[in-house]
């Protein structure tokens, strides 16, 4: 359920949270879009990256509840297309904290629950930066 829109919630602590974890000004975003045209797992995103730092800057704390926050590869694509120099993997990580904080999440990923053949073909960092998304 989205909350209206207020000094309170543009400026409010959720929105400093993210931008003291993530070091990032969420009002640099112009919301160009560039970041989501580039995005490499944009297809398996439920919002562009771009929505996702929208609703971060208006406050909106529904953000947490979105896939795309644990779904981002971190792969700094965005970056690099950004005209603003938006860090948006920063902001990401930044979310997907605050969810763990508050404990929304559905429970820690199992390592030794990953088939020894998936974890002989994926990349170390791969699984370490998935795991990492799902513990604290």
């Amino acid at each position: 359920m989205r909350t209206l829109l207020s000094i309170d919630t543009v400026a409010g602590s959720f929105v400093k949270d993210i931008e003291l974890i993530s070091g990032q000004d969420l009002l640099a975003c112009n919301q160009c879009g560039k970041c989501g045209a580039g995005c490499p797992v944009a297809g398996a995103l439920d919002l562009l990256p771009n929505a996702v730092i929208r609703l971060a800057q208006l406050g909106q704390e529904d953000v947490l509840d979105t896939q795309t926050i644990w779904v981002c590869a971190a792969c700094q694509t965005c970056v690099s297309r950004c005209p603003k120099d938006v860090d948006v993997p920063r902001v990401m990580e930044a979310l997907r904290i605050i969810a763990m904080q508050r404990g929304t999440l559905r429970g820690p990923v199992d390592l030794g629950a990953v088939p020894e053949a998936l974890m002989a073909e994926l990349p170390q960092m791969a699984l370490i930066g998935g795991y990492r998304k799902f513990s604290i």
